[in-house]
């Protein structure tokens, strides 16, 4: 199958949120309409976040169907590197279509990206299970020795 990756349009807003909607049941995290509608809005109003989708074509490079895989990518400062960089947010295809190249075609527009925005690297994190995913990214990227954590703000800190 072929592929041609775009950023996603202001009118595929359906196609768009199947999509994020089954990025969100793969990791079993709840959304809703007004979470899908904020996003949007990140997307095409604040655009603090690049989304890109692959969608299939014909022989000619027409598109001949629906986007089947999602890319959210956003800036990212490095200050102790002085470097600017990409984060990869979100990524997910359609289960029909893995294995058919949209990934592929998804990196190699992240690639190009990466090297119009002048990013140093582009970096993402995946759960530890998600084993069919890690094997593609051991072939794309370089897994590093950094383990993340998440603070969640409270009104008063342990003294």
């Amino acid at each position: 199958m072929l592929w041609t990756v775009r950023p996603v349009g202001p009118d595929e807003f359906d196609a768009w949120t199947r999509l994020y909607r089954g990025y969100a049941a793969f990791y079993e995290t709840p959304t809703s309409d007004e979470h899908q509608r904020q996003i949007w809005s990140w997307i095409h109003d604040d655009r603090s976040i690049i989304a890109l989708v692959g969608v299939p074509v014909d022989a000619d490079g027409d598109e001949i169907g629906e986007p089947q895989g999602l890319a959210h990518l956003r800036e990212w400062v490095r200050p102790l590197r002085g470097v600017i960089a990409g984060y990869l947010d979100d990524l997910f295809v359609d289960p029909e279509h893995r294995g058919s190249g949209v990934v592929d075609a998804l990196y190699d527009a992240m690639n190009r990206l990466a090297t119009e925005h002048d990013w140093a690297i582009i970096r993402w994190t995946t759960a530890d299970d998600n084993y069919r995913a890690r094997a593609v990214y051991d072939k794309l990227a370089t897994r590093t020795t950094w383990i993340t954590y998440d603070m969640v703000p409270t009104t008063s800190r342990p003294g």
